[in-house]
């Protein structure tokens, strides 16, 4: 390896250093707890033709991938005529942001001793857009929120209050909104002082060199992994619930010898409510998927991203057009890995794993005060984030309650009832959820979700796999379903809004994820090990894994002595 190569690696490590701190800054200034505690955003750094060059760890496929061809759309829009130092640009447009309103996607053009040289790009998702509220209920994008074009937040450092004010007019959390696209702006400023600080370091006057190298290199990686593969073709498909009606995801994955095609034809039509999805957000959860069984270990950026070429026909579901619903567009979306993955275990057999929980098992709560409210009694919006079990692997078990493939972080229960008046009166593992096998699908939860005394509220239902679980790999069984009741048993929506009295609770059991390989010949010290910790109750251990009486009793004696 040259001097030059070293010092484009070693810039190449500190552009990853520098979207990393960008995205953390995002983290500790946002005031949505979805930023804050989930982590639900992206962070870029794009050279100045808008090709993303390095992404922050820190954040969700769906919002990176689909961010990747974002800065050229803000290009394009703004001109590159119009672009000035202390500009920052603002969207929210779901088929050219990150596929919905509640999405913020902020671009701020990148100077260093005046000269252009490139863009800092961020996203977060936010908690309150107006419109109905996040939810599946809405017949069009109209109803969903306040929609926000491509445009400038602010020209030459000078914030458009005109646009701040009919922001602030629509939506319910009107601090909490511009609270975080002041953060969004801020994190995208700290990108580039430390950007310009590293170009001072190296002698840099713009990237063209460390983007070529880049660039270059990450293609030529991938291309070798593609190349590696045989030439083959398979089709997969998963049903999953829907809303009111079941949907087929269907996929045909080729292999070519410098590309790999993944076509949706065949896949269900749009829906009439809020769970469609922008093309761009089915091109980032499918390139995730082939990236993560391909390539995981080459970073992402427009090169390493470029040999996956996503299709689908308009009209279908997972490409969904101006002006269907899309609030709830990860609700398929989430799926889309999995389906994919059917076709690559047809393709490389060994490497995927089985099907998980797919999407996030989310909800919110819209408070208010009830009737003979107390005094002190408020109205809150509350989103939470949640998980169910992903599959399991071919060598591993299933992560329980773990978001994949989005890769957010389950909301602390603190975090959560320090939003509003909402109770989480349980929230724990869901023993015998993952599905049986030689590696155990992970587990799901269990949540039950109240209000503070004298508060009524809706629950706006995001869950899928109440009818058709996680399917297990090679031989290992299905996941458990969702189930999702009133305290007094009667069956609630998996999807929708839903009115919770006074008093009222909802309790909610999440999906687990299936098991690989068959259920016989998962080794019985494992077995054990599940039944000490509580992850399978006695009565699985012995009608799934064939342990007998005598050994139930002992490993339960050992755990209540302390010696498990």
């Amino acid at each position: 390896m040259t001097s030059t190569q070293v010092s484009h690696q070693v810039m190449w490590n500190r552009l990853i250093s520098v979207v990393e701190e960008q995205a953390q800054a995002l983290v500790r200034t946002a005031f949505s707890t979805s930023v804050r505690e989930a982590g639900d955003l992206s962070a870029g750094v794009y050279d100045a033709e808008g090709r993303m060059l390095a992404q922050a760890v820190t954040g969700t496929p769906g919002h990176v991938n689909a961010m990747a061809d974002a800065v050229g759309h803000f290009i394009a829009r703004i001109g590159r005529g119009n672009i000035h130092a202390g500009d920052v640009y603002i969207t929210n447009d779901p088929w050219e942001g990150t596929g919905h309103l509640h999405d913020i996607t902020v671009v701020s053009p990148s100077f260093h001793k005046g000269a252009f040289v490139g863009f800092f790009a961020c996203t977060a998702h936010v908690v309150d857009i107006g419109g109905r509220g996040f939810g599946a209920d809405a017949n069009s994008v109209y109803e969903e929120g306040i929609y926000i074009p491509i445009m400038k937040f602010a020209d030459r450092g000078t914030v458009d209050r005109t646009l701040i004010h009919i922001l602030r007019g629509n939506v319910r959390e009107p601090d909490q909104l511009v609270g975080d696209i002041h953060a969004l702006a801020t994190c995208n400023e700290i990108g580039q002082r430390r950007l310009s600080d590293m170009m001072g370091e190296f002698g840099l006057t713009d990237l063209i060199g460390i983007a070529a190298y880049i660039l270059d290199n990450s293609r030529r990686a991938t291309l070798e992994r593609i190349a590696a593969l045989p030439r083959a073709e398979a089709r997969a498909e998963m049903r999953i619930d829907g809303y009111s009606s079941p949907i087929d995801l269907r996929v045909h994955v080729r292999v070519h010898e410098d590309h790999i095609a993944c076509d949706f034809a065949g896949t269900s039509g749009p829906d009439p409510k809020g769970i469609n999805v922008p093309m761009v957000y089915t091109k980032a959860y499918a390139c995730y998927a082939l990236k993560c069984a391909i390539a995981g270990d080459i970073p992402n950026n427009a090169a390493s991203l470029e040999p996956f070429r996503i299709t689908a026909p308009q009209g279908t579901i997972v490409n969904a057009l101006h002006p269907a619903p899309v609030a709830l567009r990860h609700i398929i979306g989430h799926m889309i890995p999995d389906v994919v993955f059917g076709a690559l275990d047809q393709i490389l057999p060994g490497t995927v794993p089985a099907e998980g929980a797919g999407c996030l098992c989310n909800f919110q709560v819209s408070l208010r005060p009830g009737p003979n409210a107390p005094q002190g009694a408020r109205r809150a919006e509350v989103l939470t984030f949640n998980s169910g079990g992903g599959g399991a692997r071919p060598d591993h078990d299933g992560l329980n309650a773990t978001a994949f493939p989005s890769g957010v972080m389950t909301m602390p229960v603190e975090a959560t009832e320090h939003t509003g008046p909402v109770i989480i009166w349980r929230k724990e593992l869901r023993p015998d959820s993952g599905g049986t096998g030689q590696r155990r699908g992970g587990l799901g939860q269990y949540m039950e979700v109240g209000a503070r005394a004298g508060h009524e509220f809706d629950i706006s239902a995001m869950f899928d796999r109440l009818h058709h679980p996680a399917r297990g790999r090679q031989g290992g069984g299905d996941g458990a379903p969702t189930t999702v009741t009133r305290e007094d048993g009667t069956a609630m929506r998996g999807k929708g809004r839903q009115f919770v009295p006074a008093g009222g609770r909802v309790h909610l059991a999440f999906p687990g994820g299936g098991g690989y390989g068959p259920a016989s010949a998962r080794a019985p010290a494992l077995v054990e090990q599940d039944l000490a910790r509580g992850y399978v109750t006695p009565e699985a251990a012995m009608r799934d894994y064939g342990l007998d009486a005598a050994q139930v009793a002992r490993i339960l004696d050992a755990v209540k002595k302390g010696t498990a």
